[in-house]
């Protein structure tokens, strides 16, 4: 794709970085195919290839309109373009970019602004998040329907295992996951603790970024992942050997800080480290492969023989290319995987995509449960705490993440029930612990 950017982009590294994937793409439209928002809407523009135009039109100093933020705002960041292009555009980055600049140009209303910014405010601070879903759950029993789904009813944790390994893993805690599902680093912590591993929460890491960025806050969000950065790197500079994700969204980040903060001189050295350095969880486990089949040898009496469906989020699919993972290690535990259609569409989710895109994210996720239990698991898996909130919001199945089956299997509590007490907070780590 030819380009001529205007002068007010052209010579700053948004610019170069934009005209550089915008030269990448060859029109070929393979995109169109596996855009959700294209499958719904049918208009080019709601595609990658028509939002890419869309761009291209802004940064060579064309009209900037309501309508342009709009068919922006509509892409779910889900990825699937960026694996079934040929040419390898990085759509996703480009979004980013267009996205920022026509926020700038075209304007939101006051709503619209208060809504983002009480977004950014609020699910990234437990402090203030918190107290308000404990509010929400105490009365959710009395909430109407259409808010009660919403409101994840509270869960047993169980406990999380002493730091008693000469192995130690660093684990993103996070800012939502902790409160509405803590029992899924914790069933993390125990399947690693059964490997030998030890995993521990460094206590000022928090937000991995995704939710600023994604919402044009770009320098709140490189605030967060420099205060990650530095929450991290005592640890690893001890011997933490990983920094492990259990949720796809802030790990397809994390993976991305040393492309996020390559300007920045202090940063950029130690940002690239710790991405190098992030795992996914089911990452982890294929690398202890052996040690994993022997604990399951000796589990396989209390293996249950159970269906399951698998959702592997867009993040994990598309922004990490794993594939297949999670469905290997389920079948290894004695599980049967049982196809379903359109695994590379979004659940409709998208971080915050389903509060600001309601009616769009709610069809995606009559869609995608429809194909989640169209051959009749008796479970549903996923890997993001984002899908799996949503897909509990329409499941008929009970979701669950896909860690928290494998620590059932190999010993831990069965599956906790929504709305028990949570269980005891978990382990906070010191640097000199880990060495």
């Amino acid at each position: 794709m030819q380009t001529q950017l205007a002068d007010f982009i052209k010579d700053t590294p948004e610019g170069r970085e934009a005209d550089r994937i915008l030269r990448s793409c060859v029109h070929c439209g393979f995109c169109l195919a596996t855009c959700p928002t294209y499958q719904l809407l049918g208009n080019e523009l709601d595609s990658p290839r028509g939002r890419i135009y869309l761009i291209k039109q802004m940064l060579e100093g064309g009209a900037v309109t309501g309508k342009t933020l709009l068919h922006l705002d509509r892409c779910l960041t889900c990825r699937a373009c960026e694996t079934t292009c040929p040419s390898g555009v990085q759509y996703g980055k480009l979004i980013d970019i267009g996205r920022g600049i026509a926020e700038k140009k075209a304007g939101r209303s006051l709503f619209a602004q208060l809504q983002r910014k009480a977004l950014r405010a609020l699910l990234p601070a437990p402090a203030l998040f918190g107290p308000l879903l404990k509010l929400g759950q105490l009365f959710r029993p009395w909430l109407p329907a259409a808010l009660k789904e919403n409101v994840p009813a509270p869960v047993e944790s169980g406990a999380w295992p002493a730091a008693r390994h000469a192995r130690k893993m660093l684990v993103l805690d996070g800012c939502v996951q902790p409160l509405t599902s803590p029992q899924i680093n914790r069933a993390a912590a125990r399947v690693l603790d059964r490997l030998g591993i030890s995993l521990i929460v460094a206590p000022e890491a928090g937000c991995c970024g995704a939710l600023s960025y994604h919402l044009n806050a770009h320098d709140e969000a490189l605030d967060y992942m420099r205060r990650n950065i530095d929450a991290w790197t005592p640890y690893l500079d001890q011997g933490a050997e990983a920094i492990v994700m259990t949720a796809s969204g802030c790990g397809v980040t994390v993976r991305e800080y040393g492309y996020y903060l390559r300007h920045d001189p202090a940063y950029a050295s130690n940002a690239a480290r710790v991405s190098g350095m992030a795992r996914d969880v089911s990452e982890v486990l294929v690398a202890e492969k052996e040690a994993l089949q022997k604990l399951l040898a000796k589990a396989k009496a209390v293996t249950p023989n159970t269906k399951l469906a698998v959702h592997t989020p867009c993040t994990l699919q598309h922004g990490q290319k794993i594939n297949g993972v999670l469905e290997a290690i389920l079948t290894s535990a004695g599980f049967e995987i049982v196809p379903a259609p359109d695994r590379h569409l979004c659940c409709g989710a998208a971080g915050t995509y389903s509060i600001l895109q309601p009616e769009l994210s709610h069809q995606l996720l009559i869609n995608k449960v429809t194909a989640l239990e169209t051959n009749q698991p008796e479970r549903i898996v996923t890997a993001n705490i984002g899908c799996l909130l949503h897909l509990q919001s329409g499941a008929q199945k009970p979701v669950a993440h896909w860690i928290e089956l494998m620590d059932e299997v190999l010993g831990g509590s069965p599956l906790p029930a929504r709305g028990t007490p949570v269980g005891t907070p978990p382990l906070r780590g010191d640097p000199s612990a880990v060495s």
